[in-house]
């Protein structure tokens, strides 16, 4: 084959080939590039989610933090029991912080003053066991008016009777403390086949049964000290068998010592159980204590810290005075002041403590009550669910403290002249004139 016809077949074949691939551009179709894996955010671990056409709803915002700065006169354990309280509190209201300082009621009435002069407040919520403290800041204009807070009807008749002012309510009450009458331990009256007394005449019976059992120093146990507490149990003595308006009436000086509805008391009731021995001598209360225990006495009447005092609250019973129709106590008041840079959480908090956290407080072993009247009473401390029952939960008015609350040198004579009572029976009548002033 020469070299011309071979260069030409040569050409030909090029040209197919060229032709050929210019076809197969031509049909190949538009392929779109294979998808590549995401890549991964550096601030989100996750793919962020596809758009869609309804935006998806922002979420609620958190309530603010708020701080409650209290003043109370707990500490040591029975801060403990209040601080059951406090976080009760924050599990429904996680945003509250809590910030507690110990001062007591004398401390406060001291301090405070002063500083609600100069619209400062140092705290934000305060208790005190002082009521005239309470009304004489509300005369100054410090505080906030709890009315519309709290319900006189749903509390302990009586308790907020010393935080009125000018027809309003200035402060909200806690839990109470009781000295409501008298402690037994139930295996004693059950080797004895004793029984709690109703009446004045049951109570008698219980008395000179109780003087037959061998070994006994007397029936009732006389707790002394400064005179106290022989003036509680007289204290008990004139609100059963005088009645509550006549010891309210010594106590705002209404009515005399020796009123006659007072001087039957002593007469027809203390004196002769004095005379027959059914008291034991004046003895230090805290001794005493022990003695009732070990059964030298069979009975004694103490408040309601006495079940903090003995061994086993299982064998202690209670039964008030026979026939009363009030018991003296005192409650924990809660105040605002006004100058609060949070009165409305301090508010919200107040309403509660007033009211539900009286339940929590209560079924610690501080060994109160509550004052308010929807407490659930199986919620309280096991061994104060029969006193609550028997007292201020059958409707008995709490009455404050008579020595307590007169205070100053007639309460000193008060115990002074008791002492000599209880020593010497036969001088009552001049007990009773010398403490009518």
């Amino acid at each position: 084959m020469n070299s011309k016809l071979l260069l030409g077949i040569l050409a030909v074949v090029v040209l197919i080939i060229i032709v050929a691939a210019l076809l197969a551009t031509q049909r190949q179709p538009q392929q779109t590039p294979a998808p590549q894996p995401p890549t991964q955010s550096i601030t989100s671990p996750t793919a962020t989610p596809p758009q869609t056409a309804t935006p998806t709803p922002s979420p609620s915002p958190t309530a603010a933090k708020v701080k409650i700065r209290i003043w109370g006169p707990w500490s040591g354990d029975e801060y403990q029991y209040f601080k059951v309280v406090l976080d009760e509190y924050q599990k429904t209201h996680p945003n509250v912080e809590f910030e507690y300082v110990t001062r007591r009621a004398e401390e406060i009435s001291q301090i405070l003053p002063t500083q609600l002069e100069a619209h400062v407040a140092p705290a934000d919520v305060i208790f005190t066991s002082f009521g005239w403290f309470v009304t004489e800041m509300a005369k100054r204009g410090h505080l906030v008016d709890l009315t519309s807070v709290i319900n006189e009807k749903d509390y302990v008749p009586g308790i907020l009777d010393s935080v009125k002012y000018d027809g309003k309510i200035w402060a909200a009450p806690f839990t109470i403390w009781l000295k409501p009458g008298f402690w037994y331990r139930k295996s004693f009256f059950k080797i004895h086949g004793l029984s709690e007394p109703k009446t004045w005449d049951e109570f008698v019976a219980l008395l000179s049964k109780m003087k037959e059992i061998k070994g006994l120093k007397a029936p009732i146990a006389s707790g002394d000290g400064v005179g106290w507490p022989l003036s509680d149990v007289t204290e008990a003595f004139i609100i059963a068998y005088a009645g509550p308006d006549v010891f309210n009436g010594i106590i705002n000086r209404s009515v005399k010592f020796n009123d006659s509805r007072v001087v039957a008391v002593f007469r027809d009731r203390i004196y002769p159980l004095l005379k027959e021995g059914d008291f034991g001598p004046p003895t230090e209360w805290t001794a005493a204590v022990q003695q009732w225990w070990k059964g030298e006495y069979g009975i004694y009447f103490m408040g309601t810290w006495i079940l903090g005092m003995v061994e086993n609250v299982s064998d202690v019973g209670f039964f008030p005075m026979p026939e009363s129709r009030g018991v003296t106590g005192g409650t924990d008041y809660i105040i605002i002041p006004k100058y609060s840079p949070n009165v409305d959480a301090a508010v919200e908090f107040v309403k509660w403590l007033a009211t539900k956290g009286q339940e929590v407080h209560s079924s610690t072993k501080a060994g109160k009550l509550p004052s308010w009247l929807k407490a659930d009473p199986n919620m309280i401390w096991a061994p104060l669910r029969d006193v609550y029952s028997k007292t201020v939960g059958a409707g008995m008015q709490l009455l404050p403290d008579l020595d307590d609350t007169i205070g100053g040198d007639w309460q000193k004579l008060f115990w002074d002249q008791l002492k000599l009572l209880w020593v010497q029976p036969d001088k009552w009548r001049e007990v009773v004139n010398t403490l009518a002033g």
